[in-house]
């Protein structure tokens, strides 16, 4: 089915910040008090559910909010060594020339995006939603399709975590899978997404 809009995820679906994120985590977890993690069990908790994650490494709930602007704050200082997927640049000018509305949605925020994408391929997305909570993005999703004038059947969501299979099915959305990213293959396998997309270039499939 030919979608009329994507809705992307940015961290680990179109920019390669998961060695960045990764090499962030103990750090984070010395400031914010919850479990830091040997390169063994961050490998194992890529197998897991975004809150399954969270009980894991024992990070309270009310945290969240406050850990999630510290990252945006450390993404902002070390920007320079976050690229985009080899490969992307050329998907998203291809969908958008076949006519496909583009949006991004994450917890990133629009200026560390922006500057990851560079100027012209900024200009080719229709609607920013940054700085969304974790869980939140549905409310973002909705957005997105309400400004742009898009039904939930023609929309699609990609992303690289369950998360993003999760908030695509609450809003009725179709979604893409990618396993390039964060949570492991399997992991995002049993959630059923609509698609599963092994390498970048098979984006494209989300024309159609």
């Amino acid at each position: 089915m030919k979608h009329d809009l994507a809705i992307f995820d940015f961290d680990g679906t179109l920019a390669d910040s998961g060695e960045w994120f990764s090499g962030s985590l103990n750090d984070v977890a010395d400031r914010f008090g919850f479990r830091r993690t040997s390169v063994e069990e961050r490998e194992a908790l890529r197998h897991l559910g975004n809150r399954e994650i969270i009980r894991k490494l024992r990070v309270p709930m009310w945290k969240m909010p406050a850990i999630a602007a510290y990252m945006r704050r450390r993404a902002t200082e070390d920007i320079e060594s976050i690229r985009l997927f080899e490969g992307v640049a050329p998907v998203l000018t291809m969908l958008r020339q076949r006519g496909i509305k583009l949006a991004i949605v994450s917890s990133n925020t629009e200026q560390n995006v922006r500057v990851v994408l560079g100027p012209g391929l900024a200009e080719l997305i229709d609607f920013y939603g940054c700085g969304s909570s974790i869980f939140g993005k549905a409310v973002k999703f909705r957005g997105a399709m309400k400004q742009l004038g898009t039904a939930p059947e023609r929309t699609i969501c990609v992303g690289d975590e369950t998360r993003d299979i999760e908030a695509a099915k609450a809003v009725g959305a179709s979604s893409a899978a990618v396993t390039w990213g964060y949570a492991a293959p399997e992991s995002l396998r049993l959630m059923k997404p609509t698609l599963l997309l092994e390498q970048v270039h098979e984006l494209e499939r989300l024309a159609g």
